[in-house]
């Protein structure tokens, strides 16, 4: 399959002011929910600021990289690093997975044509607003798997986790958390850690991979950019997490839910 030609490097034109807007904005509304907003961002940088596809989700993942970053520490000061660390067999479970499922997905992701880019994306918005809508309104708790199937479980759906987050150029944190509770038993709190521990690592696998493709080079043509929106994003994070639970989830979340929907519909299409 021929890669995006499309992804060559090209520099947005909006003001700075405009684009440190549009990443706070996309930090409030992924903080409001616990999350960084990446899935939020990937239609904005397509649909506002013109980027290909591929180009697109290469700055998406850049961004998400930041946040996960910034958030890692704070989020191990609220549940202690020792609870976090007792649990190190799930993350590596699913680490088993999701390194190879970025590289996976990255390598694909680099080789499909722009229209088939564009339809991937749009199934994979829909899927993040399916597993939005699940994991913040619906109760679930352990399938209560036998551990001789738990394990390779894991290693599967960290494989496709992996795969949806390198090709989106998002954390994972949607799928992660849901994942790790389901398969795995953990309180909501305690997957959300684990969720950014296996991110870390699996988007630098997929950052690495797409670092290896010419149309890379659109990272470096827009660093500045890049920069503005992800000091917006974290600004933002911090301004939603102040905000979490000032809306209830069963308004917020269909809502937000909404939002990808539509632009899913957009993103189909995009020409």
């Amino acid at each position: 399959m021929a890669p995006d030609l499309t992804a060559a490097p090209a520099r947005s034109t909006r003001s700075t002011p405009v684009v440190f807007g549009a990443g706070t904005a996309i930090g409030v509304l992924g903080g409001m929910i616990g999350l960084g907003g990446a899935e939020f961002r990937l239609p904005l940088l397509i649909g506002l600021f013109g980027f290909a596809a591929l180009s697109a989700v290469i700055l998406n993942k850049a961004m998400s990289l930041v946040v996960v970053l910034v958030a890692l520490p704070a989020r191990l000061i609220a549940v202690p690093v020792a609870d976090v660390a007792a649990r190190w067999p799930v993350a590596v479970n699913l680490l088993a997975g999701s390194l190879l499922g970025a590289w996976a997905g990255a390598s694909w992701a680099v080789r499909m044509r722009t229209a088939t880019l564009y339809k991937v994306l749009t199934a994979l918005m829909v899927l993040m607003a399916a597993a939005l809508v699940v994991t913040h309104v619906t109760a679930f708790g352990m399938l209560g798997l036998p551990p001789w199937a738990r394990i390779p479980a894991g290693v599967a759906a960290g494989f496709g986790i992996g795969v949806v987050a390198a090709i989106m150029g998002v954390a994972g944190g949607e799928l992660l958390i849901p994942t790790i509770v389901l398969l795995f038993g953990e309180d909501i709190k305690t997957a959300g850690s684990l969720s950014l521990l296996v991110s870390l690592p699996t988007m630098l696998v997929a950052f690495a991979r797409y670092s290896r493709d010419g149309s890379f080079a659109v990272l470096g043509a827009n660093l500045r950019f890049t920069a503005v929106m992800a000091v917006g994003s974290v600004v933002g994070a911090v301004l939603g997490g102040l905000l979490l639970g000032v809306f209830p989830d069963l308004v917020l979340i269909p809502l937000l839910a909404v939002v990808l929907l539509v632009s899913a519909v957009k993103l189909a299409r995009h020409d």
